[in-house]
């Protein structure tokens, strides 16, 4: 069986950082595309960040460019978003996806999905 479960989302003030974390069970993450998305009240799930199992090439949105990296930890089975310079816009709930494909990493359909983890940035 598929799992995925996030971990590491909190409250943190403007300018602060936090680790993300997306543990993986029933596959290997290596193996499949590993995507980050965010869904903040009253607005639409944004991706913000992908890394694919072939080749390890990364994507990120726009708006956290520069400031949030995605990484691979084969040995954990484990995914994580570094997020840096965090922004009051960045709160939302942050879910980790999950699925083996080609094509748009934002607007694909993943079949796996995680509970999400609350992440709130003050200003």
């Amino acid at each position: 069986e598929v799992q995925l479960v996030e971990s590491g989302g909190g409250l943190v003030q403007a300018g602060g950082s936090l680790r993300l974390s997306c543990a993986a069970s029933g596959f290997t993450v290596d193996d499949y595309v590993i995507a980050w998305f965010r869904q903040a009240p009253g607005k639409e799930r944004e991706g913000v960040s992908c890394i694919s199992g072939s080749f390890n090439t990364k994507n990120y949105a726009d708006s956290v460019k520069g400031r949030f990296t995605i990484s691979r930890d084969n040995a954990k089975n484990t995914v994580y978003l570094q997020m840096n310079a965090l922004k009051p816009e960045d709160t939302a709930v942050y879910y980790c996806a999950a699925d083996d494909f080609s094509g748009s990493w934002a607007t694909y359909e993943y079949r796996f999905w995680g509970q999400g983890t609350q992440v709130t940035v003050s200003s």
